[in-house]
């Protein structure tokens, strides 16, 4: 079991999974994540602190299937999408590699 990033936040004195996915969103994914922030809660949260926050971020999502995924957990949960053309300046277009570089070399 491994979280992709683990924040906290100090004003809202809370811990923060983030989940990253490279595809579109899948409704197991909410899964996952639910079992990210419980595990959390369980090993790393203290009386002061406020419960876990998850936050799944992936390439595109169905705002329904989204929708009906987050009601079925208990978990605070959100889904966010990305975009990777929106992620650099067009400064750097020619030094970085292209958008389909980077998605190959994470496939």
């Amino acid at each position: 079991m491994f979280v992709d990033m683990l924040f906290y936040n100090l004003n809202l004195r809370c811990y923060v999974v983030v989940e990253i996915k490279t595809g579109k969103f899948e409704s197991e994914y909410i899964g996952q994540l639910g079992t990210y922030v419980a595990a959390v809660n369980h090993l790393l949260k203290k009386e002061i602190d406020n419960p876990t926050l998850g936050l799944l971020i992936c390439k595109s999502k169905d705002n329904v299937l989204a929708q009906y995924a987050l009601e079925s957990s208990n978990q605070p949960i959100g889904i966010s999408e990305y975009e990777l053309s929106k992620l650099y300046p067009t400064d750097f277009k020619g030094t970085l590699p292209s958008i389909e570089d980077i998605e190959n070399e994470l496939k």
